[in-house]
Parts: structure tokens; sequence; C-alpha cells
């Protein structure tokens, strides 16, 4: 059997390292944090015992039903559907743009068919292929819902201005003229009882893985058949040809007794507002019960050298820089790159399982694996 090496201790990692084990494969998980979870990570506020989301919201959703199953095999899921509203100039907005939110931005009370109809006619039909994030927008809704709700919103997330990026980032976004306010579809949707943390460990919770924590990456002295590599890509390859553009989160995190904002997120789209967001941690968990509250003001920046990454860029320069690493890493042997960061690409939890579960049973039928778990062009 293969003796692997996997870097990164989040949900792609947990995943090929559990499959490979139950294949009885020896599996070293190598984690350069304190914990296992990456970016979904959860732990208890010592003050007020809140369940908190310590690199921002995380909820599960999927439409796949194996990745389903496969999550429940690690911890108890509670339903948990998910809402936000947003605060723009003194009014409070239900997201994702529906029905309800059409009708109170114009003043008006129109059907379905008519909000369909009505938004077609503020629809910029002279925008036939978008180009950037700013025509996707004035191509979809029209000129006012995009600079009340998108335009700030998108300049404070991604620091610069939406005509820059890349129109699919908008695509992303769900449009209903319905009065569903659930921010996603999926059938699937919920949230683990005791946190994701408790999921990863469950998952790495094998006898033939072993999890170092706090030990970077060292290519040096973590030698095995085959690497399954999650970090970023460029610091596979100590950033040589230069780094590619993230950003990155800060959170201000305040306590109060009682409650604040009284649902998990409030969206903030007036551009004068320095932060995006800001998230009620208790209420990721209404079936406990908190004298006080946790909340997270978060603010996003451009993500420097000692900065955790969080959103792929991938504007034009960090496309180009982008495929001349990719060509790096097609040149290696025994190494895959799996995951949000290895592969360049904002991807929700559930394709982070599939790709992982998919790329791990190639390795564990043919005893090699693809280059990346997903092509990040």
């Amino acid at each position: 059997m293969a003796q692997i090496i996997i870097v990164g201790a989040g949900l792609s990692g947990a995943v090929i390292a559990r499959t490979l084990a139950e294949a009885s494969h020896t599996v070293h998980v190598i984690e350069a944090r304190p914990n296992v979870a990456g970016n979904c990570h959860t732990a208890r506020d010592p003050e007020t015992g809140v369940l908190v989301h310590a690199y921002g919201p995380h909820i599960f959703h999927t439409g796949d039903d194996d990745v389903w199953a496969y999550v429940n095999r690690f911890t108890d899921f509670e339903p948990y559907r998910h809402r936000v509203l947003t605060t723009v100039g003194d009014q409070v907005f239900a997201m994702p743009i529906h029905l309800s939110t059409i009708n109170q931005f114009f003043g008006t009370d129109m059907t379905e068919a008519e909000a369909k109809a009505f938004i077609a006619t503020k629809a910029d039909k002279t925008i036939l292929e978008p180009a950037n994030f700013e025509e996707q927008a004035l191509a979809f809704i029209g000129v006012e819902l995009y600079e009340a709700f998108f335009k700030g919103y998108t300049t404070k997330q991604w620091g610069c201005d939406p005509r820059a990026l890349p129109a699919e980032i908008l695509k992303r976004l769900p449009l209903r003229f319905s009065d569903d306010d659930s921010y996603f579809a999926h059938p699937h949707q919920g949230l683990p009882r005791h946190g994701y943390t408790p999921m990863v460990e469950a998952i790495l919770a094998h006898e033939n893985i072993k999890v170092s924590l706090n030990t970077p990456y060292d290519a040096a002295l973590h030698k095995g058949d085959h690497l399954f590599y999650s970090g970023p890509l460029d610091g596979y390859f100590d950033h040589s040809l230069g780094r590619l553009g993230y950003r990155t989160l800060d959170f201000e995190n305040f306590t109060q007794d009682g409650d604040f904002q009284s649902i998990p997120v409030m969206n903030y789209g007036d551009v004068d507002v320095p932060f995006t967001r800001i998230t009620e941690h208790k209420h990721f968990a209404p079936w406990e019960s908190h004298a006080q509250t946790l909340c997270s003001r978060e603010f996003s920046r451009e993500c420097g050298d000692n900065d955790i990454p969080y959103y792929p860029i991938r504007l034009v320069q960090e496309k180009a820089l982008l495929s001349d690493y990719v060509a790096l890493a097609n040149a290696q042997s025994n190494v895959s790159f799996v995951g949000r960061l290895a592969t360049y690409r904002y991807i929700d939890m559930d394709v982070c399982i599939r790709e992982a579960l998919d790329l791990a049973e190639v390795f564990v039928k043919t005893g090699s694996a693809p280059v990346f778990s997903a092509a990040p062009l």
C-alpha cells in the first residue's frame, strides 16, 4: 500500500485521507494551523459559549445525494435555511433579490409575472455578451438594483471597480420572482449540530491516518509515494513566478447581552460603510440558548504575504499568471493539487467534497491521480 502525504486538513484533505485510509493506504496529513477544518473551522467562544464560525459563515447546502450522505456519516446535521438581510441607506431588504425585495425597493405591489416583466424593462438589452461584473448586472437587473445592492458591496468585497471583475461572479447569485427568501435552493441544507471542526475530526479519525498540526509542509521532510496538496498553488512553488491575487478577511468581534440583529447575517451595501457584513453567530445554532451574543464585523482587503487567503480574484493578470503555474504543476510527478486554493477557484463545500471523493477513488482504483482535482483554467 502507498505512503500518502496530504497537505491541508480542510475538507478536501480530510475526505481524500479518509477514502485512502479505508483502502488501506497509510496517510500523513500535514496542517500548518493548530486545528483541522480549514476555513470552516468552528470553535466555542469562552465568554459567551456561542459556537463561532471562526473564518466567516459556512452554510452546508448541496444537491448531491452522495455528498449529503457522506457528511451525515460523521456528524448530526440540523435543518437550517439560510436567510440574509441587507442594509441600504436607511432601509433593510431581504436577499437574494426576490419578489418582496423588488416590490419594497420600487414601492410596488406586483405579482410574480408583473415583476418579471418589469425587471425585463430595466435590463440593458444592448449588452449581449457581458464582459465584466457590472455589465452582467446591468443586463441582468438594470441600473437601480445594481447600484443599490451590488455596486458598493462588490467594491468593498473585491477592492476594485466592478468593471474589473469577471462576469461569472454575479452568475452565482440567484434572482427570483417568487416570495422564497431562502438564500440557497438546494434540497439538502443544514448545519452540523456540534460544528464543522468535530465533523472533520471524525473524518480524520482512522487508524491509518496520522495528523500533524502546527506543522508547515516541508518537501525535504514529508516524503511519500504521492502528495495531495491543498494549499495555495503559488505557495507550492514558493511564489517563484509571483503571487496570485487573493482577498483576505479581518473580523472585528464584539459581544453584548441578549440579541443584536436577530438574524445570522446582515449585509451592508453602501460603499461608505467600511465593513461588508455583520455575522451574529448564535443564530447559526437556533437549537441552542445563550444569554449573550457574539457578532463579527467583516472587512475585506488585499491578501498580504502572511495573511490567510480566502477568495481568488481571477482578474486578467491573475489568470495569465495562473496559466504559468498550471504549466509548472503539470510538469510535477506524483503530485495532485486539490481544493479551492490549489485550483484557484471559489467553490462551495459540497463541491470540494465531491471532487475529493472522485479524485481519491481514481487513486484507489489506479494507484495514481490527475494533477488537478478540477481544471483551474
